[in-house]
């Protein structure tokens, strides 16, 4: 006997509308069960995990500050997957629009004026958008597989942003550590409160991703985006051109994970450090998906994913288990969310093996 999954004839709307809430409850239980193995409560863990982190203003505010990046990341990944673009790089991207907007606060970094926050966000822009460019033509022009080399971009921009910090970008009152000098205050993102972290990044990030909500359900470029992912042939004969497209999604995303690059290292890391980023770019894809592809799900999706790097770290003070889980949750969160997504378009069916041979 095997088992094999078979289409259904007619998928449930209900089922595939409430997908995500049913992932993110297997989630949770999971997360229970993997708590009670490490030797913890799991109420105590889950309330220390997905609680805690609203019990007090400055943690909310870090929440928040994390939230940024996954959504101004995430909107952007949302239009490359609906338009079948599967752009995995975006980690790289959100590194190089550091290294970008970084590198243009320490160009003008005795140079004052309130023009020098919006230069350097432009760079990161800029840099993310040219990051992504690079799969961007060798998917249209050569027909390289973009996962492969988005993915593999996210160690050379990784290793270059290692290599400026540690070499011509060090700092010379740093006493010999890996990063870059303090950006001055012209260069920092304003904060919205006192006593916090939270800058006016979340409130661009949110303006982002209700444009492109907005871009993909009411104009006609949303609209091409929409039918070369679903049916390229159908929009091919509507006059879309499927290069164009592909070079388009995956610079915009790449363009967005840039700006958050900047973003993060002008707003709460203020400079220029070996590591950047916790893995937002890979977070963001889970971002995406449990949003169903929607850029205004994306806000919510983002505050919950947050929540799991704020809760990690609450959970490792107060009960003692590793940090490392956050990840570990995140990927379960990312299963779950596949499995329910499978079980909605398809049925299981034990068979034989000699019909499965047949």
């Amino acid at each position: 006997m095997a088992l094999e999954l078979v289409p259904r004839a007619q998928r449930s709307a209900v089922f595939a509308t409430l997908s995500p809430v049913i992932a993110i409850g297997v989630t949770l239980v999971l997360t229970g069960v993997l708590f009670a193995f490490l030797g913890t409560n799991p109420i105590e863990g889950l309330i220390t995990y997905f609680i805690a982190p609203f019990q007090s203003v400055f943690s909310a505010q870090e929440v928040f500050v994390k939230a940024s990046p996954l959504i101004m990341i995430g909107a952007g990944l949302t239009i490359c997957f609906r338009s079948n673009v599967w752009n995995i790089g975006a980690e790289g991207q959100f590194i190089a629009g550091a290294i970008a907007g970084g590198g243009m606060a320490l160009a003008l970094y005795n140079v004052p004026g309130v023009w020098v926050l919006p230069l350097c966000l432009m760079a990161g822009l800029v840099g993310g958008g040219l990051w992504a460019a690079i799969p961007a033509v060798l998917k249209t022009r050569f027909r390289t597989n973009e996962i492969l080399t988005s993915l593999m971009l996210v160690y050379i921009a990784g290793l270059l942003l290692d290599y400026l910090v540690r070499g011509p970008w060090r700092s010379p009152e740093g006493f010999n550590f890996p990063e870059s000098r303090l950006f001055h205050s012209d260069a920092t993102m304003p904060l919205l409160m006192s006593g916090g972290r939270l800058h006016v990044g979340i409130l661009l990030a949110i303006a982002i991703a209700v444009t492109l909500w907005v871009v993909m359900a009411k104009s006609l470029k949303g609209y091409s985006f929409r039918v070369i992912g679903e049916a390229p042939r159908a929009g091919i004969f509507s006059g879309f051109s499927p290069p164009k497209t592909v070079a388009t999604v995956l610079i915009l995303s790449g363009a967005l994970a840039g700006l958050a690059g900047a973003i993060e290292v002008t707003g709460p890391i203020g400079q220029l450090l070996p590591t950047v980023s916790p893995g937002y770019g890979f977070t963001a894809i889970i971002v995406a998906f449990l949003a169903r592809l929607n850029p205004l799900g994306v806000i919510l999706a983002g505050v919950l994913l947050s929540t799991t790097y704020i809760g990690g770290e609450t959970a490792q003070i107060r009960l003692g288990v590793p940090t490392d889980i956050t990840q570990v949750i995140q990927g379960l969160l990312l299963v779950c969310l596949l499995a329910c997504d499978t079980l909605v378009n398809y049925r299981i069916r034990w068979t034989s093996a000699e019909r499965q041979a047949a």
